[in-house]
């Protein structure tokens, strides 16, 4: 098998319009030759699982990217986005993390998928770094980046998150190119990185349920607190906005929650709640349509969707009661 470098550090600088589509296709579809059911636990499971990840490999090169030039308003609303500083050093720590977390697992396939991921978070941080660059987005200084000490705790802690922040991302996303707000080649341009996501989460969820099923049963009880644990962690996290400088002395405030809360940045349009839930269920479907339907999709984001779309529902029912009882 070759090794990360000498895969990874020959992508081509100028593909032909002919090999894009048919890697952008191959990135997005993908089915296992295995017959039968894909039990987690089982070695069909487990090699199917770092197959896909080794057949849908976008080769895109985040130096040569062409980002579009924008106009004063695009890129005024761009810049303001309160997510740059927090969005690049997530990057950051995820590759870390997933990086750790690959080299302390002892089987070679699971081992192989999550180096692989690891290297793709890198490439995520230097498509943002490029696009800072390019329109002048001031950020604060990074911290040094460290090891974490619990490595199975940092790599869940990160593959969760990003479960979550990728399901209402789908949604924002879909809702910008909606309004029409983002020129339409900004959105080309980040395309293959959000599809990218989709298959970082569905190897996470598929790592999750294998990780699972192959642990001595007496240490499934502590595993599942750690899990609860990350949930209530998360939770926390996002409660609040995180405040950093940059190297001018400009304070900024970076919204730990914005792929949640984030609509009204994306869209001129006003959307209700359940309406975006809606969306994000369906883009959720769409990107994840083109996949082996026998592995594992997350489960938690859409589920707490679903509920709020019920919940509101249930509101709107008890609402109108009461309104038609006061007439």
């Amino acid at each position: 098998m070759k090794s990360l470098a000498d895969i990874y550090s020959h992508l081509p600088d100028a593909p032909s319009e002919k090999t894009l589509e048919r890697v952008d296709y191959e990135a997005r579809h993908w089915s296992s030759p295995i017959r039968g059911p894909l039990k987690p636990g089982t070695v069909e499971h487990k090699r199917a699982v770092a197959q896909m990840f080794r057949d849908t490999f976008n080769p895109y090169k985040p130096s040569v990217i062409p980002w579009p030039e924008l106009e004063p308003e695009t890129l005024k609303r761009i810049t303001s986005l309160p997510i740059w500083d927090i969005a690049v050093q997530t990057e950051g720590k995820a590759r870390l993390r997933m990086a750790a977390y690959a080299a302390m697992i002892d089987d070679p396939d699971m081992k192989d998928a999550l180096s692989r991921n690891a290297w793709e978070e890198n490439r995520h941080k230097e498509v943002l770094s490029k696009l800072v660059a390019a329109y002048n987005i001031p950020l604060a200084p990074e911290e040094p980046y460290i090891e974490p000490k619990d490595t199975e705790w940092a790599y869940m802690v990160t593959g969760f998150s990003e479960c979550v922040d990728s399901f209402f991302a789908f949604g924002l996303f879909a809702l910008a190119e909606r309004a029409g707000l983002f020129p339409m080649e900004l959105i080309e341009t980040f395309e293959p990185v959000m599809q990218e996501e989709c298959r970082h989460i569905l190897l996470f969820a598929n790592w999750l349920a294998w990780h699972r099923a192959t642990m001595p049963f007496w240490k499934r009880p502590w595993f599942e607190l750690r899990v609860i644990g990350v949930w209530f962690f998360l939770a926390y996290e996002r409660m609040g906005l995180v405040r950093t400088i940059d190297d001018h002395g400009k304070e900024h405030t970076q919204d730990n929650n914005f792929a949640v809360t984030g609509a009204k940045d994306m869209t001129n349009v006003d959307i209700k709640i359940p309406e975006l839930m809606q969306l994000c269920l369906d883009e959720n479907d769409r990107r994840f349509s083109g996949y082996d339907p026998r592995l594992l999709r997350p489960q938690m984001a859409p589920m707490i969707a679903r509920a709020i779309i019920k919940g509101s529902k249930i509101w709107d029912k008890l609402r109108s009661k009461k309104t038609h009882s006061a007439a």
